[in-house]
């Protein structure tokens, strides 16, 4: 049975929206706005200053990748750089072309890789959730292998590129996740897993996710007390453990009702619920419509993202 942090990913489906090859040279500095989407830089050669809205600026050099769940405001830079040029996100190109910044000629001074992913399926809040503002990974040599495959799947039209693209984009995410669990993450799923207890009992809920959980249960699990395990596990993951896993079966019913491989029954039974009203009526509770109108507003969202 695959880990939670496995599951998360699979439900996601990330792929890369774009990923363009950005150097720099001379004197330089750029502004982009709120992008929303989640984004990622990985340096190749030299360095430069990323400043994110709202945070202390880093210094990137050669091997640190940078992962913005959410994107937003940000300013790239050279030392000593002059006032940025405002720049607009969705403008760049898609095709894997250069994107030089400062002067155009000679060797530049800093290469790095950047783009955005997009996730094909599933709300994507629980991911997000799990991750602080910025992810940054300094001397990262297992991300680095994995950017300079992705700059050279992104840079050429080989037989299965967008295969390749999807598999390393799943691996850079978890590659940054991994490096992201522990305290240094906000309440989440992340964070949980940094706990060696808790990961057991998270572990536990992802593999069996139709059995009828307690907190008792699950203290047991976990070698805690009732009491230590429910207060330890809702500061630590950010919810209560019996609402964490009702969001977690609300994301794979939804995967499954988008699927529609399965009628709502089923659904019910391989969420833990043991009949379909049960199910119905927890499902509108917690997401707003009815399993069979999400089913069809799904498909049709579905169809029509097949045809443009």
């Amino acid at each position: 049975m695959a880990d939670p942090l496995s599951q998360l990913i699979d439900l996601l489906k990330p792929r890369a929206a774009f990923a363009n090859v950005i150097s720099g040279k001379g004197a330089w500095a750029v502004r982009f706005p709120a992008y929303g989407k989640p984004g990622f830089c990985i340096m190749l050669e030299g360095s430069c200053e990323l400043a994110v809205d709202g945070h202390a600026a880093l210094a990137l050099k050669a091997g640190d990748f940078v992962l913005l769940p959410t994107t937003p405001a940000f300013t790239l830079s050279s030392a000593d750089a002059p006032s940025p040029m405002l720049l607009d996100p969705h403008a760049l190109p898609s095709d894997g072309r250069d994107v030089r910044y400062g002067d155009a000629g000679d060797a530049p001074d800093m290469r790095s890789l950047g783009g955005a992913f997009v996730f094909e399926r599933t709300d994507p809040s629980l991911l997000i959730a799990s991750l602080p503002t910025i992810v940054h990974v300094r001397d990262a040599k297992r991300l680095s292998q994995l950017v300079t495959m992705v700059a050279e799947e992104t840079t050429t039209s080989g037989p299965g590129r967008d295969v390749m693209l999807s598999r390393l984009v799943d691996l850079l995410l978890i590659e940054a996740m991994r490096a992201t669990t522990g305290g240094d993450a906000p309440p989440g799923l992340l964070r949980g897993l940094g706990d060696a207890r808790l990961a057991v009992a998270l572990e536990r809920m992802h593999a069996r996710i139709d059995h009828p959980w307690s907190v008792g249960e699950l203290a047991q699990v976990a070698a805690m007390s009732r009491s230590t395990f429910h207060e330890r596990f809702t500061r630590t993951v950010g919810v209560a453990p019996m609402a964490y896993l009702l969001a977690w079966r609300m994301q794979v019913a939804k995967d499954l009702l988008r699927r529609g491989d399965l009628d709502a029954s089923r659904i019910a039974e391989r969420v833990g619920y043991g009949s379909g009203s049960a199910f119905s009526v927890a499902f509108r509770r917690h997401v707003g419509v009815a399993p069979s109108r999400y089913a069809r507003d799904s498909g049709s969202d579905t169809r029509s993202a097949t045809s443009t």
